[in-house]
């Protein structure tokens, strides 16, 4: 499962002690810790200006994409040709689910991972 986390999530759970970015990657200091790959990526919340031809609203990107797509992001803002969209600055990170019963609790750093995000941004 692709997670995307924003900036401001990631600085949160840097200042709380509970994970941090180091060498490219998410590091979760929680039940014994845990390491995934991340690379900065963007969120688009929304079209500012111009014409949404290339369909970005509500997917997020990664900065390779985005230059693919000859795009150019400043802060909260990236610009692609003549459109302008919102964006929020993150990290995208993947993360493989076990299936598990409701009533289990997560069995390994993964599904911990996994449950720690999608509780704190759901």
């Amino acid at each position: 499962m692709k997670l995307f986390l924003p900036q401001s999530q990631l600085e949160e759970w840097a200042l709380a002690d509970k994970a941090d970015l180091k060498d490219g990657k998410l590091v979760v200091m929680v039940e014994g810790g845990a390491s995934f790959p991340a690379v900065p990526a963007v969120h688009f919340v929304q079209l500012v200006s111009g014409d949404d031809t290339h369909k970005l609203v509500a997917k997020v990107k990664t900065e390779t994409q985005l230059a693919s797509l000859g795009a150019e992001q400043m802060a909260d803002s990236v610009i692609v040709g003549e459109t302008a969209y919102e964006v929020v600055p993150g990290y995208l990170t993947e993360v493989a689910l076990a299936p598990r019963p409701a009533d289990k609790k997560p069995s390994n750093e993964t599904d911990l991972l996994a449950a720690f995000i999608l509780n704190k941004m759901g």
